[in-house]
Formats: C-alpha cells, sequence, structure tokens
C-alpha cells in the first residue's frame, strides 16, 4: 500500500475534489484550464445526479458538477476505462446544466456557460491524433469562436509524459500531481506550495478514519480488478488477432492478412474485455443500472449477457 490514496478510484477522486473541505483544490485545478473571463472565484457544489424531464428517460450520475459565483457550470469526470461513445456521452451530459437553467415566464434563452471536464485515465485518440488535451468549443467553418457558453476538457493522462524538470505551469503541476500522487513517498520538491501541501495532507491514507479507508480499500481493489480484466482482454485480442492474421496471410499475403486479422482480433478482444467487465462487477455486486453508469456499455447488452 502506498502512502498516498489512487486519485484514480471514485473514493480518491471526489476526496481530493468532492468535498466542501477542498474546494478551494478544485477551484485551482479548475482554474488551470479555464480562459481569464472564466477565472472562478466561488464554488458551489451540486446535487451529482440528475434527473430527466419524464420517468422513462434515463438518469445522469455526475462525478462532481458545481456552479461558480459569476454562473459558470462545470460537470467534472474521471474516467478510469476506456468505454464506447465516451464523447456522446459527454454531449448527453450537457444537456443536463442547460436544461435545468431554463425559467419560466418570460426567459429569453441567455445561458450560462458550461465546462465539461474529463480527466481519462485511459486513451481514446488513435495515432496519428493523439493529443493529451483537448480544448473543444462551438466554432464555424473559419475556426471562429461560434459561441462562448459551452465547452468540453479532455485529458487524457496516460499521455501526459513531462518529468519534475519540465514542470513549468501550474497545469503542469496538477497534472504531475494526479499522475503519479500513488507512487509518491514524500512530497517532490516542485510541488512543496500551499495548495499542494493541502491536496498531499488530503490524499495521505494515514489521515482517513478506519470507515474511509475500508472503502477506499475496496474502491481499489474494484479498479485494480477492472484493469486487470481489460488488460487481460486486450492481450487475447492481440494474440487471436495474430494467429488469424498469420492464417489469412499464407493465403492473401502476409502484410495484408496480418492488418486484417489484427483488427479483427482487437474487435473480437473488446468484446470479449466487456463480457469479462460484466462478470466482474455483477460478482461484486452491482446491478445492471450501476454497472451500465459505470461502463457506458448498452443496457440490453448488460442484461444479454447475465441472463446467459
Amino acid at each position: 500500500m502506498s502512502r498516498y490514496l489512487n486519485p484514480y478510484t471514485d473514493f480518491g477522486f471526489k476526496k481530493l475534489f468532492g468535498e466542501e473541505a477542498n474546494k478551494d483544490l478544485l477551484q485551482d485545478f479548475l482554474n488551470q484550464l479555464l480562459p481569464p473571463q472564466h477565472q472562478i472565484a466561488h464554488l458551489e457544489f451540486r446535487t451529482i445526479e440528475q434527473l430527466p424531464d419524464i420517468s422513462i428517460e434515463r438518469r445522469a450520475f455526475f462525478d462532481i458538477h458545481c456552479l461558480s459565483a459569476t454562473g459558470e457550470r462545470f460537470v467534472v469526470e474521471m474516467q478510469r476505462t476506456k468505454m464506447e461513445f465516451f464523447k456522446d456521452r459527454a454531449l448527453y451530459y450537457v444537456t443536463f446544466p442547460i436544461r435545468e437553467q431554463a425559467k419560466k415566464g418570460n426567459w429569453l434563452f441567455c445561458l450560462d456557460p458550461i465546462y465539461f471536464v474529463a480527466i481519462l485515465a485511459c486513451e481514446y485518440d488513435e495515432a496519428p491524433m493523439r493529443k493529451f488535451r483537448r480544448d473543444v468549443a462551438l466554432r464555424d467553418q473559419d475556426g471562429d469562436l461560434f459561441s462562448d457558453k459551452l465547452h468540453f476538457r479532455f485529458l487524457q493522462m496516460p499521455l501526459f509524459t513531462k518529468q519534475a524538470h519540465e514542470l513549468v505551469t501550474r497545469f503542469d503541476k496538477w497534472m504531475y500531481f494526479l499522475k503519479y500522487l500513488a507512487d509518491f513517498d514524500d512530497i517532490p520538491t516542485i510541488l512543496n506550495e500551499p495548495v499542494f501541501n493541502k491536496a498531499f495532507r488530503t490524499a495521505e491514507l494515514a489521515n482517513l478514519s478506519r470507515e474511509q479507508f475500508t472503502v477506499y480499500e475496496k474502491n481499489l481493489l474494484e479498479y485494480r480488478e477492472l484493469n486487470s480484466v481489460i488488460d487481460t482482454a486486450h492481450k487475447e485480442g492481440i494474440a487471436e488477432g495474430l494467429a488469424k492474421g498469420l492464417e489469412e496471410g499464407l493465403a492473401k499475403g502476409l502484410e495484408e492478412g496480418l492488418a486484417k486479422g489484427m483488427e479483427k482480433g482487437l474487435v473480437e478482444g473488446e468484446k470479449k474485455g466487456q463480457v469479462q467487465l460484466i462478470m466482474a462487477m455483477h460478482r461484486r455486486g452491482l446491478d445492471v443500472p450501476q454497472i451500465v453508469d459505470f461502463t457506458g456499455i448498452d443496457i440490453e447488452f448488460v442484461r444479454a449477457i447475465l441472463q446467459k
């Protein structure tokens, strides 16, 4: 067990950024992602459960949902594993803070700015489009800003590669802190600043109560188990792809056959990984809605797997 908690776990992430006592940490972190006109002076936490307009619609559960004193709204998500249609999920999530701004009576559709911030513990981009950070806004065909009311920030943590001596900005330091927190034995000199000192104190396992530590251990076990399932499925997919590629390559030309076989094998491996992931979460006591909310896998597919 390391000295500090893993921020990629649900408990770890919310301990650092989702508690009233640590709003200043979340505020400082978000301000590194925001333009000057949307800097936060004060934050107010909102409910993380967003109810739909009608009962048959799907609910949304945010990791963190907050509102600044000047009206900016923030949805902050830690995405721990790769899931299908995550970008679509991000679009769906921002519809809730948009719709909750609708006012009765003579409302002129003036909206407050909304930011969706996703910290991704996995890679989504495929080469050669791999980017650690993506800042997305509504722009026209010439790249000019069309609206300043909707923004996305996607941070692919595996693609952050800076080391301590390369850190320049406060944003760099926050990324370094989040990526390597669970590996630190002591506070690095480069992070010896008041805001990070508080973050380290908050994340120190010795400062957790017995009940909190028990919850964290369970979270950490689930996180490691899910990663293990996904890693195994990925390796099996590659192995199957290579085997099929070699077989097809003998008949169709080695290079072309390998490429097609690898693609097919990876797709089958990802599907197998989803099945193993569903079963692992079910064994941990999670029901169908919880599995769907955590993974984003289609609910009918989850039901079909569990029925089998």
